[in-house]
């Protein structure tokens, strides 16, 4: 096996290109090691991205959020401004493993791991978030809900990278809200999760929204009739049970020792209907 540590982006994408065997980026590891260790996986190629500038940082400019694929999700949690704006996302991101695993994991990991428990994910789809892709062709921009086809799997074509995933600016009467259901206190994959993201008018009602659902799919779900019933409304019960059914027709999930098809989807209902309240809260909405 051989091991690279780049300090750019565009050579780390040429190293994965050129490679004939199988390839691996290295952002913070909490998967990949844990997948070596088990002999799951042996790779010819492991590009470790952690030394490239534009992989570690946070960056917050007039458009929005810039997180490098190489930032923790502790690092995030300790970023005040961007736990402001995106309490939301901060949170589905500080779920992921614990606390010792909070110092290495990544949200950029979390995406390309392509897990449809994954946290991160649902909470960055109902946010719009994008992912900035470098590969031998270029750079190119994909929303985060067309990253990932289906379990363990990606849109990411050979030799291509996550150098950093963006958040939108956050406009005013806007808040956001992520929500899971584990069998244990902490520390589990998510029987299914829910993700809000919403912005009030003047009067208080929902002006635009985002919904999305997580362990209910293959992929995360963006339900766009979620997110039609409560827009107008300021949430009252008639557009909260109307939310939760459309997540709940939205949903696809398997049976397994985790959680039956009814019960993934009744849940996935309640959760949505609760980010939606804080995520309403959170926006000023009373």
């Amino acid at each position: 096996m051989r091991y690279e540590a780049p300090t750019s982006t565009k050579v780390a994408a040429a190293l994965l290109a050129k490679e004939k065997g199988k390839a691996f980026v290295l952002a913070g590891g909490t998967d990949l090691l844990v997948r070596m260790k088990a002999g799951m996986v042996e790779p010819d190629l492991v590009v470790d991205i952690k030394r490239i500038p534009a992989t570690q940082i946070i960056k917050k400019s007039d458009s929005g959020f810039k997180i490098g694929a190489a930032v923790s999700g502790a690092s995030m949690g300790e970023n005040k401004a961007l736990k402001k704006a995106w309490p939301g996302v901060v949170e589905a991101a500080n779920l992921i493993g614990s606390d010792q695993v909070q110092g290495r994991c990544t949200m950029a990991g979390n995406l390309c791991n392509a897990s449809p428990a994954a946290d991160s994910v649902p909470a960055l789809v109902a946010a719009k978030a994008k992912a900035a892709v470098v590969g031998p062709k270029g750079r190119r921009t994909v929303a985060v809900e067309d990253v990932v086809t289906g379990p363990g799997r990606t849109s990411l074509k050979k030799g291509e990278i996550i150098e950093s995933i963006s958040l939108p600016k956050r406009v005013a009467k806007s808040g956001d809200a992520y929500l899971r259901f584990i069998p244990r206190t902490e520390m589990d994959i998510a029987v299914c999760s829910a993700g809000v993201n919403l912005t009030l008018d003047s009067k208080g009602l929902v002006k635009s929204a985002r919904v999305a659902l997580g362990a209910v799919a293959p992929t995360v779900v963006l339900v766009e009739d979620a997110a039609d019933a409560i827009i107008g409304t300021k949430l009252d019960d008639e557009s909260l049970a109307a939310l939760s059914a459309a997540c709940e027709a939205a949903c696809s999930p398997i049976n397994d020792k985790r959680g039956t098809v009814e019960f993934r989807t009744e849940v996935a209902g309640v959760l949505a209907r609760r980010a939606a309240k804080i995520a309403y809260q959170r926006a000023g909405g009373k």
